[in-house]
Formats: C-alpha cells, structure tokens, sequence
C-alpha cells in the first residue's frame, strides 16, 4: 500500500527564502526610490516571495504552484486595472493600496512572468542536484 504525502508540511529552506525576500522587499520600499529596482525587480521579486511562502506550508508540485502563484500574480494586477481599492472603498486605507496596489502596468505582468521563471530554473537546478 502506497503511503498519502502530506499536504500541510514545514519547508524550513522555502520558509527562509520567503523571509529573505520579504526583508529585501521592505528594504526596497523604505529605502529605494529608484525607476528600476523598485517597481520592477520588486515585481519580479514578490511572486518568489509567493512562491516560496506556500511552498513552507504546502506540498505541492513546481509546476503547479508556479502557475497557480503567476495566475494569482496576474489576478491582482488586473483587480488594480479596475481599481478594486476604489470599488470597496479603501482607497484611504494604506494597506490596502500596498497590498492590492493602485496602477496597472503591462510591465508588471512581465515582471511577474521573469519572477516565475527564475523559480523555476532554480526549482530545475534543485531536482538536478538532489
């Protein structure tokens, strides 16, 4: 009889990666003001931050959770095209519009995209290696 996985583990690794880019992330929005690093290797940035939180608590195929973490990236990109902060009456709220965001851009769906290949070419290098 073949033993289940677990779906819900601890990733001590994907744990400490998240946390990583997380601090990187604050660093970025407190010290940076750049039109570079900030709005697009943030970007890029965030969905391997996504990427890697789940992976802490979920186990879970590379391949889907990249594509669940991109699609997910993409749907809060379109939530800022139609101003969903506004239409729920939080556009005062500065969480909100750090969270959900405020302005659309093509670029961050490019962003986002690059992010989602770098996880999975360190993903491939990993699976090579182990």
């Amino acid at each position: 009889m073949q033993q289940e996985e677990k779906t819900f583990r601890f990733d001590k690794l994907s744990f400490l990666i998240a946390t990583i880019i997380f601090i990187i992330e604050i660093l970025i929005a407190l010290f940076i003001t750049d039109n570079f690093v900030r709005p697009y290797v943030g970007d890029v940035l965030v969905v391997i931050l996504i990427y890697y939180f789940v992976k802490a608590f979920v186990n879970i195929a590379v391949i889907p959770l990249a594509i669940g973490t991109l699609l997910f990236s993409y749907l809060i990109e379109t939530l800022q095209y139609f101003q969903l902060v506004k239409l729920i009456g939080l556009k005062h709220n500065r969480l909100a519009n750090i969270v959900i965001g405020n302005y659309f851009a093509w670029e961050d769906l490019l962003a986002y995209t690059i992010g989602i290949v770098i996880v999975l070419m360190i993903e491939r290098k990993k699976l090579l290696h182990d």
